[in-house]
C-alpha cells in the first residue's frame, strides 16, 4: 500500500497537526469535526531541549586502535517523514531508494586514535550527508558505510590509515529492504552485498479498475495471530513486495570487481569466517495477508563463494513453508530450524536451534552444528530445557550457551566444550529474569582477526570477563567481574561509584598469565554524572587513573540545576515501590507544593520481591530529552518519573488483579509526594506512552486521583487485540472478564477527568493502531467527558518529526496548565 501525499497539497496543510476537539461543557466548546491548525511551538526552554546537540555514537575498531564517532542527526522535519512510503508485510519502505523508511542516520564520521588522541574527520562527504550503517573491516583499517541518497543507497569505503577519504566502490545501488545490505569478508578486501538487479525495470502499476472482491478463507484450521500492522492487502501489494524484494547477492572487491552469488527475494546473507561460504536466506511464495514477513516461507542454504564454484548451492539447510498458525504459548516459536549463525571461532561451521518435538507439553530446544563441507549429518551440541537464546563462542574448550523461558521467567547459561561434547555441560548461572539484583552480567567479547565476536579471555585463557548492569538497592552500579571458568568463582575488578555513572565498554588485559589482580587491566568506559554529558575514557583498574578519549561538550541544557532523587515507598499490601523524583531548578525545600506530573508504565511480575527492586541510577546525566515528562520541569512542574506500577500474579494470571494493584500503586505514589510536601494532592496529573497510555485511561476511568491525564499512542479496547497483548497470553475467549475489565473504553462513561489523547497517524506498533484513540475519544465525547484528541500526521508509534515533537509539548503543557496548575480539581 503506497502512502504518498500529493505535493500539490498546500504547505499549510502539509505542516499542520490534525486536532480533533471534544471539550466538556465547562469549556463552552464542542467541535464536531477535525480542526486543522498550524504546528505550534512550546515555551523556548522546551524548544532548546528538542534542539539540543546529540551525543555521538562510538564504535571501537577490531584492533582496539581507533574509536569511530558517528555524529547523530537532529530531529528530521515532518517533510522528511512525508516522503512516499510503502507498507508491505510489516515493513515500511522508501520506494525511491529501496531503504527502510524512518531510519536514523548519522551526519558525519570522525576517528580518535586511543594511543595519542590523534583525531581524523572523514573527507569528501556531501553537505548534509545521511550516513547509514557504518562497519569496521576485520583488520580495523577501513570502514564501509552506506551513503543514503534520495534515489539510491551507495556503498562507500574509507581507509582510516590513509587520509580517511571516502569513495564509492561500486556503481550498483544497494537494496536495504531487509536491513543492512552489506557485510565484510574476513580478508578485509571484499564485501558481500545485496544489490538491486540492473534489469528490474519500473514498479508494477496499480490497477485503475477492479475485477472483483478481495477474499480470504479459512477451512476449519486454527490460524490465530496477534494484531499486526502494515500487512499485505491485495495482489498489487504482493507484486510490489516481490518487485522491491528482488535482490542480487554479489561479492565486490575494493577495486570494484563484482561477482554474482545468488538472485531472488534474499532476506539475509552472511559470509563464513573463513570467507569461503555464504549463508543465504530467500523468501518464497505464497505470501500472506494475516502475518508479516517473519512468518513467510523461507529457504536457507549455504553457497560457495570461491572460484570456480562461485554461487553454487552447497547445501539446503531448510525450506520452511508459510507459517500462519501461531501458538498462544509465550515460549512458542516457529516450527523448524531457526536462528542460523556461523560459529565465530571456527572456519565454517553453521549453527542453529530447533524445537525439541520429543518433549511434549514443554518448550525446549536442541542446538545443532554442521561443519564444512556440510555433507555429514549435523551434530547436536546442546540439549536445552528452555528456549535457545544465544551462544558466545570462545574456542574448542569454551562456548557459553544461554537459554531462556518467558513463561517461567527463567534463564540459564551453560559452558560447553565444542571439541569434546561428551563432557557434560557446566551450569554457570541460573536466575529469574525478573531478578535484576542477581544478574551476573554478560560476557565481554572482542573482535577476532576475521571480524567475528569471540569471548575476551584473560591472557592465560582461564578466565573471562563479565559486564553487569549492577542493579542494587542503591540503584544501577555497572561492574566488571573476572570469572574463573574452572572454579566458577568471580572476582570484582570494577564497580561504578558515586557521583558518577560509569559504563564499561571494553576490557584490555595485558597482565601476566595467572595474575588475579587488576594490575595490567584497563577499561574503556563511558562516564557521565548528573551535570556532565557522557564521554569516553580509558581507566587503569589498578591505579584508578583516567585518560580522556572524547571531549563531547555538555549540550546547552535547560535542566541544569534540576534535582534528582530515587525515592522509595510502600503499597498498601507491603510491596516495595520506587520512583525517580525530579524538582525544578527554581524549587527550594520549604517552598509551597508544586503541580506534579507522574509518568509511568506498568510491568508484570511473579513475586513481590522482584517487583520491589530498584531500577535506574541517581547519577545519570539529566539529558535534555524531548520525549517523556522531563521537559515539563522547565514550566514549573515537579516530575515523578517511572513510579513502579507492578502487577503481581501467578503465571498466566498476572492480569486477574490488574486494576486494584494499579490503583494501589498510584495511590501510594501520590501519598508519598504529598507526605514529602512536594505536591498538592489536587494538582497531580498522570501521563504515559503506549501501555502507559492504557494505564492512564484506566486510572482516570476508575479513580478520581488526578486532575488531568495525557495518553500517547495507546490501546483502549482490548477486544481489538483478541489474541493477546503485552504480557497477557490468554485470548479474549479464554479471559473475557479480564479483557473487559481492563478495557477503559468499556468505562468511558466514568471518565470525568480531562484527558489529552495524542496518536501518530502512521502508528505501526502491534495493537495501538490510531483507531484505538479515535474510538476512545468518540466514546468520551459522546458521553459528555472532557477530552482532546491530537493526530500527528506521518508519525509512527514514537514521534520523530521536529514540528510534531514541538507540537506535542505545546499541547501537553497547555493541557497541564489549564487543568492542573490553574485547574479547580476538588479533593476526591
Amino acid at each position: 500500500m503506497l502512502i504518498n501525499r500529493r505535493r500539490a497539497r498546500k504547505e499549510t496543510r502539509l505542516f499542520s497537526a490534525l486536532v480533533i476537539l471534544g471539550l466538556g461543557a465547562s469549556l463552552n466548546c464542542v467541535a464536531n469535526a477535525g480542526d486543522a491548525i498550524r504546528y505550534q511551538v512550546p515555551p523556548q526552554p522546551m524548544v532548546d531541549m528538542v534542539d539540543a546537540a546529540q551525543i555521538p555514537q562510538t564504535v571501537l575498531s577490531p584492533s582496539n586502535e581507533w574509536l569511530m564517532q558517528l555524529d547523530r542527526t537532529a530531529l528530521p522535519a515532518v517533510a522528511e517523514l512525508s516522503k512516499p512510503e510503502l507498507r508491505l508485510a510489516g515493513l515500511r519502505l522508501n520506494p525511491r531508494n529501496n531503504d527502510l523508511s524512518r531510519s536514523n542516520h548519522a551526519t558525519g564520521i570522525r576517528f580518535i586514535r586511543l594511543a595519542d588522541r590523534l583525531e581524523k574527520t572523514v573527507q569528501n562527504l556531501p553537505t548534509n550527508a545521511r550516513i547509514g550503517d557504518a562497519v569496521w573491516s576485520p583488520d580495523g583499517k577501513r570502514v564501509a558505510f552506506i551513503l543514503v541518497r534520495d534515489a539510491s543507497l551507495e556503498l562507500m569505503v574509507l581507509d582510516v590509515t590513509n587520509g580517511a577519504q571516502a569513495r564509492r566502490i561500486t556503481d550498483r545501488s544497494l537494496n536495504g529492504m531487509f536491513g543492512r545490505p552489506f557485510s565484510w569478508f574476513s580478508d578485509s578486501k571484499s564485501l558481500i552485498i545485496s544489490a538491486i538487479p540492473p534489469t528490474r525495470g519500473a514498479p508494477p502499476k496499480a490497477m485503475t479498475t477492479v475485477s472483483g472482491p478481495l477474499i480470504q478463507e479459512n477451512l476449519g484450521r486454527r490460524n490465530a495471530a496477534r494484531t499486526y500492522q502494515d500487512l499485505l492487502k491485495s495482489p498489487h501489494d504482493e507484486a510490489l513486495f516481490e518487485y522491491y524484494a528482488a535482490t542480487e547477492v554479489a561479492r565486490v572487491t575494493l577495486d570494484g570487481k563484482i561477482d554474482i552469488i545468488a538472485t531472488g527475494m534474499i532476506r539475509n546473507l552472511l559470509p563464513s569466517p573463513d570467507g569461503q561460504y555464504a549463508l543465504v536466506q530467500t523468501v518464497k511464495k505464497p505470501f500472506s495477508y494475516t502475518v508479516p514477513l517473519s512468518r513467510f516461507a523461507l529457504k536457507t542454504e549455504i553457497r560457495d563463494v570461491r572460484e570456480p564454484n562461485l554461487g553454487q548451492v552447497v547445501r539446503v539447510l531448510s525450506d520452511l513453508p508459510l507459517a500462519e498458525d501461531e501458538e498462544q504459548d509465550p515460549d512458542a516459536v516457529r516450527k523448524g530450524p531457526r536462528q542460523y549463525a556461523w560459529r565465530s571461532d571456527a572456519n565454517a561451521t553453521i549453527v542453529w536451534a530447533q524445537s525439541n518435538e520429543a518433549k511434549k507439553n514443554a518448550s525446549s530446544d536442541l542446538v545443532f552444528a554442521s561443519v564444512a563441507p556440510f555433507d555429514a549429518e549435523p551434530v547436536m551440541i546442546a540439549k536445552l530445557d528452555l528456549r535457545f537464546q544465544s551462544i558466545a563462542w570462545g574456542n574448542d574448550a569454551v562456548a557459553l550457551v544461554t537459554e531462556v523461558s518467558r513463561k517461567l521467567r527463567k534463564t540459564s547459561t551453560w559452558r560447553i566444550q565444542p571439541a569434546d561434547l561428551a563432557k557434560p555441560p557446566m551450569k554457570l548461572f541460573e536466575r529469574s529474569t525478573e531478578d535484576r539484583y542477581g544478574d551476573p552480567g554478560v560476557a565481554f567479547t572482542e573482535a577476532n582477526g576475521r571480524g567475528y565476536r569471540v569471548l575476551n579471555f584473560s591472557p592465560d585463557g582461564r578466565a573471562i570477563y563479565l559486564n553487569g548492569a549492577g542493579a542494587s538497592p542503591d540503584g544501577d552500579r555497572p561492574f566488571v567481574d573476572r570469572l574463573d571458568l574452572e572454579t566458577r568463582e568471580t572476582k570484582r575488578l570494577f564497580r561504578s561509584e558515586a557521583p558518577y555513572y560509569d559504563v564499561p565498554l571494553s576490557v584490555f588485559d595485558t597482565s601476566p598469565p595467572g595474575n588475579a589482580s587488576a594490575i595490567g587491566v584497563r577499561l574503556l568506559l563511558q562516564r557521565e554524572s548528573i551535570t556532565e554529558a557522557p564521554n569516553v575514557f580509558v581507566r587503569e583498574l589498578a591505579t584508578g587513573k583516567m585518560a580522556t578519549v572524547t571531549r563531547f561538550a555538555t549540550p546547552k541544557n535547560p535542566l541544569v540545576g534540576v534535582t534528582k532523587e530515587v525515592i522509595r515507598y510502600k503499597r498498601r499490601d507491603g510491596v516495595e515501590l520506587s520512583a525517580t523524583l525530579y524538582l525544578p531548578a527554581t524549587y527550594k525545600r520549604g517552598d509551597d507544593p508544586l503541580p506534579l506530573l507522574m509518568w509511568a508504565y506498568p510491568r508484570e511480575f511473579r513475586t513481590a520481591e522482584a517487583a520491589g527492586q530498584i531500577s535506574g541510577s541517581p547519577y545519570r546525566y539529566v539529558r535534555p530529552s524531548f520525549s517523556g515528562p522531563l521537559p515539563f520541569l522547565t514550566s514549573g512542574y515537579a516530575v515523578l518519573d517511572n513510579p513502579t506500577m507492578p502487577i503481581i500474579g501467578e503465571q498466566g494470571k498476572e492480569n486477574d488483579a490488574y486494576l486494584p494493584q494499579l490503583i494501589s500503586s498510584a495511590e501510594a505514589a501520590i501519598d508519598e509526594v504529598v507526605r514529602r510536601g512536594i505536591a498538592d494532592r489536587n494538582k497531580i496529573a498522570v501521563g504515559g506512552h503506549s501501555y502507559g497510555a492504557f494505564m492512564v485511561a484506566n486510572l482516570l476511568a476508575h479513580t478520581k486521583l488526578f486532575a488531568a491525564g495525557i495518553a500517547e499512542s495507546g490501546a483502549y479496547n482490548r477486544t481489538l487485540t483478541p489474541f493477546g497483548f503485552q504480557a497477557e497470553d490468554r485470548t479474549f475467549w479464554k479471559a473475557r472478564d479480564v479483557y473487559s475489565q481492563m478495557s477503559p473504553f468499556n468505562y468511558a462513561d466514568q471518565i470525568k477527568t480531562p484527558i489529552l489523547l495524542i496518536h501518530g497517524e502512521a502508528d505501526s506498533n502491534s495493537g495501538t493502531f490510531p483507531l484505538q484513540s479515535e474510538r476512545f475519544y468518540q466514546a468520551i465525547r459522546g458521553l459528555g467527558g472532557t477530552a482532546r484528541y491530537v493526530v500527528l500526521p506521518y508519525e509512527d508509534h514514537g514521534y520523530r518529526g521536529r514540528e510534531s515533537v514541538l507540537h506535542r509539548l505545546w499541547e501537553s503543557v497547555r493541557w497541564l496548565d489549564r487543568h492542573v496548575k490553574n485547574g479547580d480539581k476538588k479533593p476526591a
